[in-house]
């Protein structure tokens, strides 16, 4: 999971930032989204197989780093996935205004300000073992965190209960103006042909809103059993137990490549450049691979 996650998503990351082509509102949110699963991939996962299957043998401070990451990138990524649902919601319920109101400036505002959001609220929740670090130990080789009561309230209500009620309301709209949509293409179907053209345009936006829409399912189905086992057992992030539901919640950043590969052509164009090394060819980063 480890290995797979972090070689696919150094793909994305790569030929996202290189492409020239690619450098649109929603694949930025995409961009941003490889971001976090790279890094989940890369420190939080073998982290978590330290921490749960072996002796914690990094000392107190890269545990609290640990903690810090881990609310930090697992926030990123919720916000990120927030926003990629207000881009898919933008794009089909109000296609008219949607060149204007997510262009590429606003929506790299936007990330940045849920990585700055993400790392002031992640500095908050870990603040007594980024001050102290092992003082929740109780003895060597250990690595645990307690939060308080309100602490935990307050994270399940901001990155549990408000996001998901956020993601599903979207995308129950989304969902009514696509079935509408598609209905409207069937009974114009023998139009003109600039109402075909027109046709095939919001074929298109359903596409996307689809290939979304499963990003975003797929998602929930990994994000929701650590916070429903966390609402059995507080004490979720310290229990042996729990590893099972946390390696579901990072099984995502696994998953998401594969999503991309079954919706995106420019995914495995963009792959097929890479393996074959064309991507080291001139103006490359020009190439239309859409």
């Amino acid at each position: 999971m480890t290995v797979s996650a972090v070689i696919l998503k150094l793909l994305i990351y790569s030929f996202l930032s290189y492409s020239r082509k690619l450098h649109t509102p929603s694949n930025i949110l995409l961009l941003s989204l490889a971001v976090s699963d790279f890094l989940m991939g890369l420190l939080l996962m073998p982290a978590e197989i330290l921490r749960s299957m072996t002796c914690w043998v990094l000392g107190d401070l890269m545990c609290s780093v640990y903690f810090f990451l881990n609310v930090n990138i697992t926030c990123a990524s919720i916000g990120n996935i927030v926003l990629i649902s207000v881009d898919c919601y933008v794009a089909i319920c109000d296609p008219l205004h949607y060149p204007t109101r997510m262009t590429v400036a606003k929506v790299k505002l936007s990330v940045c300000l849920c990585w700055f959001y993400s790392t002031f609220y992640s500095s908050l929740y870990t603040k007594n073992v980024l001050i102290e670090p092992g003082g929740y130990n109780s003895c060597y080789g250990e690595c645990v965190f307690f939060s308080s009561d309100i602490a935990v309230i307050v994270d399940l209500v901001l990155f549990f209960i408000l996001p998901v009620t956020v993601i599903i309301v979207l995308y129950m709209r989304v969902f009514v103006v696509a079935v509408s949509q598609a209905r409207a293409m069937r009974s114009h179907v023998t139009e003109v042909t600039l109402q075909r053209s027109l046709n095939q345009t919001n074929k298109s936006e359903l596409k996307a809103a689809r290939t979304l829409g499963v990003l975003v399912v797929v998602f929930l189905a990994c994000y929701c059993p650590f916070y429903c086992y966390s609402l059995v057992d507080e004490n979720a992030v310290n229990d042996p137990a729990a590893s099972f539901v946390v390696f579901i919640f990072y099984f995502n950043s696994c998953l998401n490549p594969l999503i991309y590969a079954r919706f995106y052509p420019w995914f495995r164009n963009a792959v097929k450049l890479i393996v074959t090394l064309q991507i080291f060819k001139h103006n490359t980063c020009e190439a239309n691979i859409m």
